[in-house]
C-alpha cells in the first residue's frame, strides 16, 4: 500500500451512528462535536476503515464482502469521490 493512497479514520467508538429509514445516515463525530449527513456508500466506507487503514483496493475488498459494488472501475472511482468527501469533512485522512 502506498502510503499517499491509503486512508484512515477515528475507531468506531469515536463516532454515534443513527441509520434513518430513508437510507441517510446521521454521524456525530466525537472529536470534532459535528453531524454529519451521509447517504451511501460514505457509511459503509467508515465501517470498513473501522477494521484499520486501508487503501482503495482493500476497501473494494472489505465491501465486497457485503455489497455487490459492480463494475471494478466504476467501483473504484465512485469510492475514490467519496473519500475525498470524507476527507473534506475531517472523518477520513491519508497518512
Amino acid at each position: 500500500m502506498s502510503a499517499s493512497k491509503v486512508f484512515h479514520a477515528d475507531e468506531p467508538g469515536r463516532r454515534i451512528v443513527k441509520r434513518l429509514p430513508d437510507g441517510v445516515t446521521l454521524i456525530f463525530h466525537r472529536p470534532s462535536g459535528l453531524t454529519h449527513i451521509l447517504g451511501s456508500p460514505a457509511p459503509e466506507l467508515l465501517e470498513a476503515l473501522g477494521e484499520g487503514a486501508a487503501d482503495i483496493d482493500m476497501l473494494i475488498e472489505r465491501l465486497s464482502r457485503d455489497h455487490d459494488l459492480g463494475d471494478a472501475g466504476e467501483a473504484r472511482a465512485a469510492l475514490a469521490a467519496r473519500l475525498a468527501e470524507l476527507e473534506t469533512a475531517g472523518l477520513v485522512w491519508r497518512v
